[in-house]
């Protein structure tokens, strides 16, 4: 007897629970190597599939649509889904799908903890003590900034946005924001923030979080003119996408002072990174770890596998990319 189940192919292991569900329903394949597929391996392994299942890191051309004349379905294992060609999705009848508020608490907690690592100097001084250097308490070793009773900007009041400013008032921190789009002002006043313009977020920020969706219009959105604008005493976080930012203005702004260091978690050539970074003591650098809990990436791996299926059985997904 034929096997009627539909074809699958999965880019990259995930969570055992998700791989279960899509054993029981799909005939699966996964790319069973711990990196990211060339274009020439995905091409090839795709071309009899019903579904796909990829990562940010896996590039969805329209090519590559040609070259699998099944496919019903692109379940993206992310928010962003700049890595797939959605009008090309569009004309061909793919469904693009992402995966949307899970991440947001999971993500806000490690953007905070960025504030923390870089305005106390966490990670400087943790690396004096292992390495031996610490002669003893001093009243004027490593002085940081308090996070408490400063001003956090945000650029870009989203899921991630809302959630920060939550922890951020824990902190009686100042906060304000801008966004493409204004709150409105039921809203603001709920969350205990001010709307300001996009000069005035970057004047006034003790700490600037960076939290847009990318796409061309937030391409280098903080660039020159923009580290320009900030206090040389403000402290810059970015868990968003690396394309946000000029990395090489950035670079210049920390390596001579310009603001007071960094807390990044994202990189404009993820996985290479710009050595320049590994010197800076000012600055605390994360492998692109915001959304790893085990809670959520299962929670992620679930939503993603639970799209494709509602897809392939003809159904409405959860969170289809318009």
């Amino acid at each position: 007897m034929a096997n009627l189940r539909p074809k699958v192919l999965l880019t990259r292991q995930l969570p055992e629970v998700a791989i279960e569900k899509l054993e029981a329903n799909v005939d699966l394949e996964i790319f069973p190597y711990d990196r990211s597929m060339t274009p020439e391996e995905l091409k090839g392994k795709v071309v009899d599939k019903d579904g796909l299942l990829c990562l940010l890191t896996d590039t969805i051309s329209p090519a590559l649509m040609d070259a699998a004349p099944k496919l019903k379905v692109v379940s993206n294992y992310a928010v962003g889904y700049n890595n797939i060609d959605i009008g090309a999705a569009t004309e061909r009848k793919i469904v693009v799908t992402n995966t949307p508020d899970v991440l947001t608490e999971t993500t806000a907690d490690l953007t905070f903890g960025l504030m923390l690592m870089t305005g106390r100097r966490v990670l400087e001084a943790g690396e004096v003590l292992r390495n031996g250097n610490w002669k003893g308490w001093s009243p004027m070793q490593f002085m940081g900034t308090d996070i408490h009773g400063s001003t956090l900007g945000i650029i870009g009041m989203g899921r991630i946005g809302k959630a920060l400013t939550k922890r951020a008032r824990g902190f009686d921190m100042k906060v304000i924001y801008w966004n493409r789009t204004r709150l409105t002002v039921r809203e603001e006043k709920k969350l205990g923030l001010r709307y300001v313009k996009f000069n005035e977020v970057l004047h006034q920020a003790d700490f600037l979080s960076l939290n847009v969706a990318y796409n061309e219009e937030t391409h280098h959105l903080i660039d020159e003119a923009a580290l320009q604008k900030m206090k040389q005493s403000a402290f810059f976080i970015n868990t968003s996408r690396g394309g946000t930012t000029d990395e090489e203005a950035l670079l210049e702004a920390l390596e001579n002072n310009k603001i007071a260091g960094a807390g990044l978690d994202v990189f404009e050539n993820e996985p290479n990174i710009n050595p320049r970074f590994l010197e800076l003591k000012n600055t605390v650098i994360l492998p692109h770890i915001a959304s790893a809990s085990v809670a959520t990436r299962e929670k992620m791996a679930m939503v993603a596998v639970d799209n494709l299926l509602a897809v392939l059985a003809g159904k409405k997904p959860a969170y289809r990319v318009e």
